[in-house]
C-alpha cells in the first residue's frame, strides 16, 4: 500500500529466544524459541466465540453491519459503540511498526512512532532459523499491543520471482519450502502477543510494475508448487488470523475479488476462517467483493494524501471526511446492493463474523485483558542484533581476508551506504527507529579511540548521478593511505516516488530499472579496489546486484540486505570475528539479469503488445530450480554462504516408510571457531510423468557447533516431500519409484546422496 508521506555482549532477549548476541562462543548454542500455540488453539482463539458472535449479529442492523465492512480512516475500520464494538486498527510493519497515520496521525518526532527496526524479510529468510522467526514475530507483536494496534500488516511472502521486483526485501525467498517454515514462527511470534498477523500478498503479486492493474497467467502447477504453499502453511501452521488480498488481476479477476483465490482455495479448501482484507485501494467492484471473499475493504483512492510532505493534521483533513469512506465499494454502494437483493445478507454476515473472530481472537472483545507489550526494550534491540548477525551472508573470502585483525591502525570506510539510515525507505515499510547504527558508526564502537578510521563517501545519491571524479579520487585517496578498506555500497531505499520515478531502487510501487550499482559505483569500486586490494566490499540492499565488472579483483564481499537499527554493529562483529558468519542465501544471485528465469523462460514485466498481462512462462522453474535444471551458472547459488570454520557431512542413513523417510548425518565443526551450518535436503525425482526440477529444497535444519564438536542431524521427509500436483487429475501425487536425495551446503554443494524407493 502507499505510504504517507552497543555493541551488545551480553543483551539477552529471555523472553524471545536462548541465545546471547556478541562472542563467536554465542554460536554454540541454537536459539530455541519459547513452546509456541499449535495451530489448533489459533483456530480455537478464531472459533471460541460463536455463540456471542451469534448474538451481536442478531443485534446488528444492516447499516451497521456494511459500517464494519469498510476502512473509516486509513487504518483503522468498523466500530459500532451503541454495542461496545471498537474500531479494528492496523499498521504497517513487515519489520516494525509504522508511525501513526489516519485520524491518529502525529508529529514525526512524537516519542511512540520511533520504535525497534528490525532488519527486512529478506535478512530474517537468510538466517535459515525458524527460532529467529518466532522471535521476530514477538518483537512485531509486543510493540503493536504497546501502540494499540489489533493487526500488523505483515509478513509479506510473495515469491520472489524476479529479480528487478521493488519488493523483494520485504519478502523471504525464491523458495516456497523455506518460504512456509520461516512464516510459521513470524506469525506465531506475534499472535502469541495477542495482535493478529495478516500475511501478504495473497496471490501472485510478483511485480511492482504495472502492480494494480496487471494481469497475471500461470499454470495451475505453478501456483500450487510455487506461488500458494507459503499462504498454505500461514493458514494451516502458523494458524494466522487474517490475510490481505493483492492487487494485480489472477486470471482475468482481481485478486481480492477473485473467487477461485479467495472462496474455492482460501475458504473452503483450506478453511480459513479468518479475515481477509483489501490491500489499500485493491478492491474494484462492490458485487464482486461482495460475493468473493472480500471482507474488509480498506485504503482510497486518494492515496492518503501522499501528495504532501506536510506534517499537520490540518493538511490531512480530506483523509478524515466520512464522505471518502462512505463512496467504497463496501459502503454506500453495498448497503444499497443488499437492501435491494436481501439474499446478500448472509455474505454480509459472513463477513462480519470474520472481523468479530478476529477481534475476540486478539482480545479486542469478550473481556480478556490485552497483553500492555513493551517498546523498543533492549531485549528488542537484542533480537534486531542476532537476526541481523544471522543474516548478513559472506559472499566471498580468497584467502581468509576475513576476518580482520583487531591489531590494524588504519581502517578506511567508503561508500554513501556507510552513512545512510534506510529505515525510512521503502514505501508502507518504512519506519521511524529509536535509533540506527550504521556501517561507519558500528565499526567506530567496534574499534574505539586505538584505530584510526577514515570515511569518504565516493558517490551522491541523486537521480541520475553519474559518477563523481571528485568524489571518486578522495576515496583513492582514503584507501591508498589506509591498511585496509571496508567498502559500504549496494543499493538504497527510494524515498519518493514523484522524486525517483523509474529510478527509484527497492520500494513499494516501482520495480528497479537494473540490477547494476547504481550512481556509478562499478567505477568507484574498481578504482579503490586498484588502490588498495585489501578491500572488504559490503552490498546493501533487497537481492541480487551485478557484481561482474569488479567481483573477481575483490577479497571479499558481503551481502548485508537492509540490517536494521543494530545492522552496523553486527557488520563488525562478523567483519572482526567476534561473530562468525551463518547467514545462507535465500535466493539465487544470477552472473546477470539476462539470466534470470524470468528473461529467459517467463515475461517480465509484461507480455509484448499486452502491457497489462504476464504469462508466467518460467512455470515451476523459478530461482535455483532454473538454474539447476538448465544447467546455467550462478553467479551465488541459492542456500549458499562462507563461515570462518569449514564442516564435515557424515554418511546419510535413510530410513523410509510407507510414503516417507527419514534422513540421518552427522556433522562436524573442522575448524579452530564455534560455527553454525544450514544442512539442506533436496529431492531429485527423475521418473515422474511430469518434467520436475532437477532438485527441490524439502528439508533443513541449521546446526551450532563448537570447534571439534559433531552433532547428529535429523531430516524428515513426509509424503508432501514427493509429491508433484498433477492437472488432470487436480491433486498432489506421489509418482512410486525411486528418488534421490541430496543433502548439502547450497543447492550447488552436495555433499552427501542417498536414494529411498516409494
Amino acid at each position: 500500500m502507499l505510504p504517507f508521506s552497543i555493541r551488545a555482549q551480553a543483551l539477552v532477549a529471555a523472553a524471545l529466544f536462548c541465545a546471547t548476541a556478541g562472542a563467536a562462543s554465542a554460536q554454540t548454542k541454537k536459539p530455541g524459541a519459547p513452546a509456541a500455540k499449535p495451530v489448533a488453539n489459533a483456530q480455537q482463539a478464531l472459533l471460541g466465540h460463536e455463540v456471542e458472535i451469534d448474538a451481536l449479529l442478531k443485534k446488528l442492523t444492516l447499516e451497521e453491519k456494511v459500517h464494519m465492512i469498510h476502512a473509516n480512516s486509513a487504518f483503522a475500520a468498523g466500530g459500532v459503540p451503541r454495542l461496545n464494538i471498537p474500531e479494528i486498527m492496523t499498521s504497517d510493519g513487515p519489520h516494525g511498526v509504522r508511525p501513526e497515520q489516519g485520524r491518529d496521525w502525529k508529529a514525526v518526532d512524537a516519542p511512540d512512532n520511533a520504535g525497534t527496526y528490525l532488519p527486512t524479510n529478506n535478512t530474517l529468510a537468510a538466517t535459515w532459523n525458524p527460532a529467529l522467526g518466532y522471535a521476530y514475530g514477538t518483537v512485531l507483536g509486543s510493540e503493536a499491543n504497546f501502540r494499540g494496534k489489533d493487526i500488523i500488516l505483515g509478513p509479506g511472502i510473495n515469491i520472489i520471482r524476479a529479480p528487478l521486483n521493488g519488493r523483494n526485501f520485504e519478502y523471504l525467498s525464491e523458495d516456497p519450502y523455506l518460504v512456509s517454515k520461516m512464516v510459521v514462527g513470524y506469525i506465531r511470534g506475534v499472535q502469541d502477543q495477542g495482535v493478529s498477523a495478516c500475511v501478504k500478498h495473497y496471490a501472485a503479486n510478483n511485480q511492482e510494475t504495472h502492480r494494480d492493474d496487471v494481469d497475471v497467467e500461470m499454470s495451475e502447477r505453478a501456483l500450487r508448487e510455487i506461488y500458494l504453499p507459503g499462504f498454505k502453511a500461514a493458514v494451516q501452521q502458523g494458524g494466522v488470523y487474517s490475510l490481505m488480498g493483492s492487487y494485480n488481476k489472477f486470471r482475468g479477476t482481481y485478486a481480492t475479488e477473485n473467487a477461485y483465490l479467495m472462496n474455492d482455495i482460501l475458504k473452503k479448501e483450506w478453511g480459513f476462517k479468518g479475515l481477509v482484507m483489501s490491500d489499500w485501494g485493491s478492491v474494484h467492484n462492490t458485487q464482486n467483493a461482495l460475493r468473493n471473499g472480500t471482507d474488509l475493504e480498506m485504503g482510497t483512492d486518494l492515496a492518503i494524501a501522499y501528495k504532501s510532505t506536510a506534517q499537520t493534521v490540518e493538511h490531512f483533513k480530506p483523509v478524515f471526511n466520512k464522505a471518502i469512506y462512505d463512496r467504497f465499494y463496501l459502503a454506500d454502494a453495498a448497503l444499497t446492493a443488499v437492501e435491494k437483493d436481501p439474499t446478500l445478507v448472509p455474505l454480509v454476515d459472513d463477513k462480519v463474523r470474520r472481523i468479530l473472530r478476529v477481534m475476540y481472537a486478539t482480545h479486542m472483545l469478550g473481556g480478556a485483558k490485552r497483553q500492555p507489550g513493551s517498546h523498543n526494550t533492549k531485549a528488542h534491540q537484542a533480537t534486531a542484533l542476532k537476526v541481523a548477525e544471522e543474516g548478513i551472508v559472506l559472499l566471498k573470502n580468497d584467502g581468509n581476508f576475513l576476518p580482520l585483525k583487531k591489531t590494524v591502525k588504519t581502517v578506511a570506510v567508503i561508500g554513501a551506504n556507510a552513512t545512510r539510515e534506510n529505515a525510512g525507505g521503502g514505501g508502507s515499510a518504512q519506519l521511524q527507529a529509536k535509533y540506527e547504527i550504521t556501517a561507519l558508526q558500528g565499526l567506530k564502537n567496534e574499534l574505539g579511540s586505538q584505530v584510526a578510521i577514515t570515511y569518504a563517501p565516493g558517490y551522491k545519491i541523486a537521480k541520475d548521478q553519474k559518477p563523481d571524479p571528485v568524489l571518486i579520487a578522495e576515496a583513492v585517496a582514503a584507501a591508498k593511505a589506509a591498511e585496509v578498506v571496508v567498502y559500504v555500497g549496494g543499493s538504497f531505499h527510494g524515498y519518493d516516488y514523484k522524486k525517483w520515478g523509474d529510478n527509484a531502487y527497492d520500494s513499494e510501487a516501482v520495480d528497479k530499472p537494473d540490477l547494476h550499482l547504481p550512481f556509478g559505483q562499478d567505477e568507484l569500486v574498481k578504482a579503490v579496489l586498484a588502490a588498495n586490494p585489501n578491500t572488504v566490499v559490503v552490498l546493501l540492499g533487497g537481492g541480487p546486484i551485478d557484481v561482474s565488472p569488479w567481483v573477481s579483483q575483490t577479497k571479499a564481499l558481503v551481502e548485508a540486505w537492509y540490517p536494521g537499527m543494530e545492522g552496523g554493529n553486527a557488520l563488525a562483529h562478523l567483519l572482526f570475528g567476534d561473530v562468525n558468519f551463518s547467514g545462507k542465501l535465500p535466493l539465487t544471485f544470477p552472473v546477470k539479469l539476462e539470466d534470470s528465469p524470468t528473461a529467459v523462460l517467463g515475461e517480465y514485466p509484461s507480455s509484448p503488445g499486452q502491457p497489462l498481462k504476464v504469462v508466467y512462462k518460467d512455470d515451476i522453474f523459478v530461482g535455483y530450480r532454473y538454474y539447476d535444471t538448465y544447467k546455467v551458472a550462478p553467479q551465488y547459488p541459492f542456500g549458499y554462504g562462507l563461515s570462518y570454520t569449514t564442516f564435515k557431512y557424515g554418511p546419510l542413513t535413510v530410513t523410509p516408510g510407507p510414503q516417507s523417510a527419514t534422513v540421518k548425518l552427522s556433522v562436524t565443526n573442522n575448524g579452530r571457531v564455534a560455527g553454525a551450518e544450514v544442512v539442506q535436503l533436496y529431492v531429485h525425482d527423475g521418473h515422474a510423468a511430469v518434467k520436475r526440477p532437477e532438485k527441490e529444497l524439502k528439508s533443513f535444519e541449521k546446526v551450532f557447533l563448537k570447534p571439534g564438536e559433531t552433532k547428529t542431524v535429523t531430516l524428515a521427509l513426509p509424503a508432501e516431500s514427493f509429491k508433484y500436483y498433477d492437472e488432470g487429475k487436480k491433486q498432489w501425487v506421489l509418482a512410486p519409484g525411486k528418488f534421490d536425495l541430496l543433502v548439502g551446503s547450497s543447492s550447488r554443494d552436495i555433499r552427501q546422496t542417498g536414494t529411498v524407493r516409494l
